[in-house]
């Protein structure tokens, strides 16, 4: 297991953050145990300027993590049906995040399953940031916590080449959808929306 990411790995630009959580793992334990995947996607949301970051609409009961100190969590509920897990990036007060939108899994996918449906493809499992809360266990209770420690931690892997990395307009939204702020690893199965055009690769322990 990777070395868990220090708060001065998220004190920085969100783009860099996002670019470099590539590669990372991220983890999150339970009462029915720890699943964890290896980040493949993240779209960086940086700040008040950005209508499509939720801190467009000032500090606000919801928006308060995003506010807070680099390297907690930010999980919000979206078409009343999702949750989606964010790391918070920059110095406390500056408000934007990296949005984890595809995992890889690789540790307690027997548990992922079963959290999901017997039903879904392994990679229906994590190829998107709804999806991959699901898979995870992570829900709004996990709002707002450090991720220097447990139950949702962010852990160092093996570092994704930049000729691997393709930068892309942000998706799934309506404003500021342009903006290259979207970072995926290159041909992995999980990346949401790809898995028509890519093979998925070995599978790894189900933990």
């Amino acid at each position: 297991m990777g070395q868990i990411l220090p708060r001065s790995f998220y004190d920085r630009e969100t783009e860099t953050v996002a670019r470099e959580m590539l590669g990372a793992i991220l983890e999150c334990t339970t009462p029915e145990g720890t699943a964890s995947g290896i980040i493949v996607e993240t779209e960086a949301y940086v700040g008040e300027h950005d209508p499509a970051c939720h801190a467009a609409v000032g500090r606000t009961r919801r928006t308060e993590p995003l506010y807070g100190k680099p390297g907690i969590s930010y999980v919000y509920f979206i078409y009343g049906v999702h949750w989606c897990f964010n790391a918070v990036t920059r110095s406390e007060g500056l408000p934007s995040a990296v949005l984890v939108r595809a995992i890889q899994p690789v540790h307690g996918e027997d548990l992922m399953q079963l959290r999901r449906g017997g039903r879904i493809s392994r990679i229906n499992l994590t190829n998107g940031p709804g999806k991959l809360c699901a898979a995870l266990g992570i829900d709004g209770t996990l709002n707002g916590l450090s991720l220097q420690r447990r139950p949702v931690v962010i852990r160092e892997g093996e570092p994704v080449d930049d000729d691997l990395v393709r930068v892309t307009p942000r998706i799934g939204i309506t404003k500021a959808a342009e903006w290259p702020l979207r970072y995926v690893i290159e041909g992995n199965a999980w990346v949401s929306g790809s898995r028509a055009r890519q093979t998925p690769g070995p599978r790894r322990s189900a933990g």
